[in-house]
């Protein structure tokens, strides 16, 4: 019991140093990752040349449907920003709690019938840190995919067409690049099966 409780004690004094070892751990793996795929390269979603000359010879009352177009895609575009940006942060609030909370946790190593909450404590709390390696791997996976190739575009249709047909393609990547994000907790217990 003794020995436990000199644990405990160790524990709960340098939780912080604890926390930020474990998160230093899983910045160097997240560091590794950024470096071996060639780091974090903008992803450059561009509006075709096709697309920009057909626009650009638009009259003014053809415009309008464009207008509404453009202003719906640029609309869903930006709920979707505002869910990833807001994700990301409530990650990072995320890491906040469990430093905040870490010396409780860990005191639960004094006990012999309390000592696995520490243990679920601590694997939760790489999960939680391993999070930013799946937002680093979906954002360059992301970046890689829409800068692979210039979307199809054709030239037949109408320029509303046109358009329309590029958002949805950008905001069909948008999708999944958010639902990777928004799962990457779920990613991240199921890989380290935690």
């Amino acid at each position: 019991h003794f020995i436990r409780f000199i644990i405990a004690k160790v524990a709960v004094g340098s939780a912080m140093e604890i926390m930020t070892a474990v998160f230093s751990v899983c910045g160097g793996v997240l560091q590794s990752i950024m470096g071996s795929i060639g780091g974090m390269s903008a992803a450059s979603v561009t509006l075709p040349q096709e697309i920009t000359d057909a626009i650009e010879e638009v009259g003014f009352f053809q415009s309008v449907p464009l207008w509404m177009v453009t202003f719906l895609g640029s609309l869903f575009i930006t709920v979707l920003a505002f869910i990833m940006i807001l994700t990301v942060y409530g990650r990072f609030f995320k890491i906040y709690m469990y430093a905040a909370l870490s010396p409780m946790a860990l005191a639960s190593f004094a006990g012999e019938g309390t000592s696995h909450f520490g243990k679920a404590f601590l694997r939760s709390y790489v999960g939680v840190c391993m999070e930013g390696a799946v937002i680093v791997l979906a954002c360059i996976i992301f970046s890689a995919f829409s800068s692979s190739g210039t979307p199809v575009v054709d030239s037949s249709a109408s320029v509303v067409t046109q358009v329309w047909s590029y958002l949805g393609e950008v905001i069909f990547n948008l999708l999944v690049l958010v639902g990777l994000v928004k799962s990457a907790d779920h990613i991240a217990k199921e890989m380290l099966g935690l």
